[in-house]
């Protein structure tokens, strides 16, 4: 096995995480290898599609370089503190540096017991497996910052949950794996030494521009402000709600980690929630901007010990980055929406004009995703397109005045149309993972059939190219079809 391993992490005091070897499983057989994502990692693809390759992919044989861990973390859960949480089912084997030069983590999910596993059985059915396969590559086509899917496999075993299904295991793919959680576990802990450790580890992962700052962990504070801020709202442009935005699941990356009860929305509703957990909404649509903020707050807390040796001056200095959060998400997030409706040049009153057609869209359910790609083809004046648009509202009133609107206020704007609207196809998407497509993808492989899954990854990789009308990837789900709870299958 030649994966030429350098891991960091272990280098780290022993306390942040416990050295670990998976449990081997009987009958490993690959279901899906991302050959290019291994070649951005330098990986050797048919090696690792071999019976070496998958012996390390299903966690029974590693290089000998690799350095199996389960890294502790806490968390609010919901809200609530939890002191103790960790890789209850997932292994970081190790790190590799990409062809970019940039550290990535590998890291096996599904591959058995560790001491955070609680009253777990560390094992991963295969559906949720293959759920988050096809969400996080389509995330990462979609140029979300996300963890990778670098490979599913099946195990030959059965797990229990609600039925007895399938085990699967998937190798994920991240810049780091170091969460908000992983602080709040030392700062609950009051251990300074551990927190400063992880603290540099994370700035030469991810933010190596803050040791020449007058305050490098402010500095990182900051980084990881503004890069969740940006994530968040490039969620909201694309109607994405992670479903468990718990202090564990949001990376210092600024990666979308942990596709559970996640879902893509079908008709626009702000207060929409999938996730069967979420039984209050607090991770509703339009409550995760707030989240957001509430999470990150917590990391500022962790790292007060940090920021001054004054703490009431450290407070105030954690207190000075939050602010900042707001600006950072109102500013991405209104690049974001005013590139979906076309228009290039800021103007005065332009929020006012997306939230106008936000507004109509939820009166009428508007499906999210086609709405704003019928929107995209739509020239400066009337014409034949307008019906695909309009179709999505029964009642026209209200969306045609806003489209007069639109149409004012696109005068102002230099392009052409053709540029326009190339512009517009290249942010607001064809085709989405929609929740019934994802199920129907999972069903057929507990029958046997992998190819609903590997169609549907597929034609996600190119997700913003024009699709022939009526095809079905593009079309929300009938009545029978629909999703209405997604679930986090642990």
């Amino acid at each position: 096995m030649t994966i030429h391993f350098d891991n960091s992490y272990v280098r780290l005091p022993d306390r942040l995480y416990t050295r670990q070897a998976p449990a081997p499983v009987p009958e490993p057989a690959l279901v899906r290898l991302n050959r290019a994502l291994a070649g951005e990692l330098g990986l050797d693809a048919d090696w690792l599609a071999s019976p070496e390759g998958l012996a390390m992919l299903a966690g029974n044989a590693f290089p000998e370089n690799a350095a199996p861990i389960a890294m502790a973390y806490a968390g609010h859960q919901f809200g609530n503190w939890v002191p103790q949480l960790g890789d209850g089912r997932a292994l970081l084997i190790g790190e590799v540096v990409d062809a970019n030069g940039i550290r990535r983590d590998i890291q096996l999910k599904g591959s058995g017991k560790t001491p955070f596993s609680r009253m777990g059985d560390g094992r991963a059915a295969l559906g949720p497996v293959l759920r988050e396969y096809v969400l996080s590559e389509a995330m990462a086509a979609l140029g979300v910052p996300t963890t990778r899917a670098l490979a599913a496999v099946t195990t030959g075993e059965y797990v229990l949950r609600e039925d007895r299904l399938p085990g699967g295991v998937l190798t994920r793919v991240a810049s780091s794996h170091i969460r908000v959680g992983t602080f709040q576990y030392f700062y609950a802990r009051q251990d300074t030494e551990a927190l400063t450790a992880l603290a540099d580890h994370a700035i030469d992962r991810h933010d190596t521009a803050a040791r020449q700052a007058d305050n490098p962990y402010a500095a990182l504070l900051d980084g990881v402000i503004a890069r969740q801020a940006r994530l968040i709202a490039r969620w909201l442009a694309l109607g994405f709600i992670h479903g468990v935005m718990n202090t564990d699941n949001m990376t210092l990356s600024g990666e979308t980690i942990d596709y559970g009860p996640c879902a893509f929305m079908d008709g626009f509703d702000p207060g929409a929630v999938y996730s069967s957990i979420d039984q209050f909404g607090r991770y509703a649509y339009g409550n995760q901007p707030a989240i957001g903020h509430w999470n990150l707050a917590n990391l500022a807390q962790s790292l007060v010990p940090l920021l001054d040796d004054d703490p009431d001056r450290a407070v105030e200095i954690a207190k000075a980055s939050l602010e900042r959060y707001g600006t950072v998400f109102a500013e991405a997030y209104a690049a974001e929406m005013t590139a979906k409706i076309g228009l290039e040049t800021p103007r005065e009153g332009d929020m006012d004009l997306v939230d106008g057609l936000l507004k109509r869209m939820a009166e009428a359910g508007a499906d999210f995703t086609n709405t704003f790609r019928a929107l995209s083809a739509l020239g400066r004046e009337t014409g034949e397109a307008d019906e695909r648009f309009l179709a999505g509202f029964e009642d026209r009133g209200p969306v045609s005045e806003w489209l007069a609107a639109w149409r004012a206020r696109l005068a102002d704007e230099n392009r052409s149309d053709d540029a326009r609207i190339a512009a517009m196809k290249a942010v607001n998407p064809a085709i989405i993972p929609r929740n019934h497509q994802v199920e129907k993808a999972i069903a057929a492989a507990y029958g046997g059939d992998m190819s609903v899954f590997q169609a549907l990854v597929d034609a996600l990789t190119d997700p913003f190219a024009d699709r022939p009308t009526g095809d079905p990837l593009t079309l929300p789900p009938a009545p029978d079809e629909v999703v209405h709870q997604t679930f986090c299958g642990t």
